[in-house]
């Protein structure tokens, strides 16, 4: 009976150095979500999980490309408007809830209105165009986390 006791305290042992980085380690100041999913329910799970770390004082910084660049359009597809199960509520209204939060920032990548033909005017309030060398300092920063959907 002792020995597989003794083992097992062993083995606990042995994995205590492992788990202290990690215990250790800062919580993000930054979450960059990178959202590029077509679908719906993806768009909209991206926009909760971000209002979510935005709620436990994360600031959240959201890059919209390709399809996902429609959530944020004045005059978005209903892909975008339509509300979704269970809440009701729509990728684009999340995201102007999103918009409106303290040190939040939304912006959609820099290739995307060029390829609709368009310019910022298109875009809702509060959603700019980035800029790539600004984006890939916000994604490499030491307490950043990346989510990309």
């Amino acid at each position: 009976m002792k020995k597989p006791l003794l083992a097992a305290v062993a083995a606990l042992a042995m994995t205590l150095p492992l788990a202290a980085p990690i215990a250790a380690e800062e919580a993000p100041e930054t979450l960059v979500t990178i959202l590029t999913a077509p679908e719906p329910q993806t768009q909209l799970m991206a926009m909760v999980l971000a209002t979510q770390a935005a709620q436990k004082g994360v600031a959240p910084h959201v890059l919209l490309c390709g399809p996902a660049g429609d959530i944020a359009l004045k005059d978005a597809p209903e892909s975008a408007t339509a509300p979704q199960p269970p809440m009701a509520i729509s990728p684009q209204m999340l995201l102007g809830k999103l918009v409106a939060m303290p040190g939040a920032k939304v912006e959609v990548c820099a290739l995307y209105l060029p390829a609709k033909g368009a310019g910022a005017e298109v875009l809702m309030d509060g959603v700019t165009v980035a800029k790539p060398p600004a984006m890939a300092a916000a994604m490499v920063a030491p307490h950043a986390r990346v989510a990309s959907y």
